[in-house]
């Protein structure tokens, strides 16, 4: 079978690996599209030590649609031709290989195999596009659970790439009335635009200005502020928590979700008497993946919007360069089923 593996920094060497067989209890999937993700990109420009869970002289990827091609006699959730979302951090029996599942791999073993455990059958309705990106979706749905959203609550979004935008769209599914996406890619906010999202270009205009004027004025430490109780970050900047901090309602919440290796300054009185809260959101958990599917198959987003490259897998490197390039790309898929 095809293979990547990843060898450090510039280093992907494509190859050829055994194609697995299925034993008594296990499935063997073929991949169809793969996601490129912000930590195959940051592997890939600046090496293993950037926060990112991915070991060199291993196969990579962990963005996946599959679809079944092999059965052990002994498992019965899955058939033949079933079409799959593989959970990248239980998909090998290994949580330590959730970033390198092996997504640019052209097959997976999927040992004791279980339905809903390993393997999540995906709706008809949901599209192989689509489905590609089910995986970014459940990182940000997962941060848009965390800032525990209420109906009719306002949001800030910092970041329009997939995470941030897969936020922005789970806030809306979870009753937040408007959405502000902040980025300074005009390339990417004209697609969250398209979406249906208020955008903001931070290097051109002030985000507090910005944000009074799409949703209006509330009550803050520091006077009057966006009528904004949520702030996420998609970005991993501290520069977005110095903004909470700064222009944050009473009672806002703030919910990071991008790799920020540094260690910020936190005013503890600020949250304490403007009654606000800081926390993280890593991974996703397997209630994530149903709300996906939820949030997918009721179109009321067209998906297709946000996948802007499509590249064939002898092609992969200069996929992540192409994905590197944020004033030209949004989500770049590798497309198995591209004849070479």
């Amino acid at each position: 079978m095809k293979a990547a593996i990843y060898e450090g920094k510039y280093k992907i060497k494509l190859t050829e690996l055994p194609t697995p067989e299925a034993g008594e209890n296990d499935v063997v999937i073929q991949n169809l599209f793969a996601g490129i993700c912000g930590s195959d990109v940051a592997v890939y420009n600046h090496g293993t030590n950037t926060g990112h869970k991915i070991a060199t002289g291993v196969e990579f990827g962990h963005e996946a649609i599959s679809r079944v091609v092999q059965v052990g006699k002994n498992i019965t959730d899955f058939k033949v031709g079933d079409r799959v979302y593989p959970y990248p951090l239980l998909a090998r029996n290994d949580r330590s290989r959730a970033g390198s599942m092996g997504a640019f791999s052209e097959y997976i073993l999927i040992p004791n195999a279980k339905l809903n455990h390993q393997l999540y059958r995906v709706p008809n309705e949901i599209d192989d596009q689509t489905a590609a990106m089910i995986e970014p979706f459940t990182v940000g749905t997962r941060a848009a659970r965390h800032t525990y959203p209420k109906q009719g609550d306002n949001a800030i979004v910092y970041g329009a790439g997939t995470i941030g935008t897969a936020a922005a769209i789970a806030l809306t599914h979870f009753g937040v009335k408007k959405v502000l996406v902040v980025d300074q890619s005009d390339f990417r906010l004209n697609i969250a635009a398209k979406l249906g999202f208020s955008t903001v270009n931070s290097s051109k205009e002030d985000v507090k200005t910005k944000a009074i004027e799409v949703f209006g004025e509330a009550f803050g430490l520091h006077g009057k502020c966006p009528d904004a109780g949520i702030f996420l970050d998609a970005v991993g900047r501290n520069q977005i928590l110095n903004d909470f901090l700064a222009f944050g309602k009473v009672e806002s919440r703030f919910v990071t979700v991008g790799i920020n290796n540094s260690k910020p300054d936190i005013d503890f009185l600020e949250l304490i008497y403007g009654t606000k809260s800081v926390g993280g959101s890593g991974g996703y958990m397997p209630e994530d993946v149903h709300t996906v599917f939820d949030i997918m198959r009721n179109h009321k987003f067209d998906f297709h919007e946000i996948t802007t490259q499509k590249f064939a897998w002898k092609d992969l490197e200069k996929g992540i360069q192409t994905a590197t390039d944020v004033n030209k790309s949004l989500k770049v898929l590798i497309d198995y089923q591209v004849k070479e």
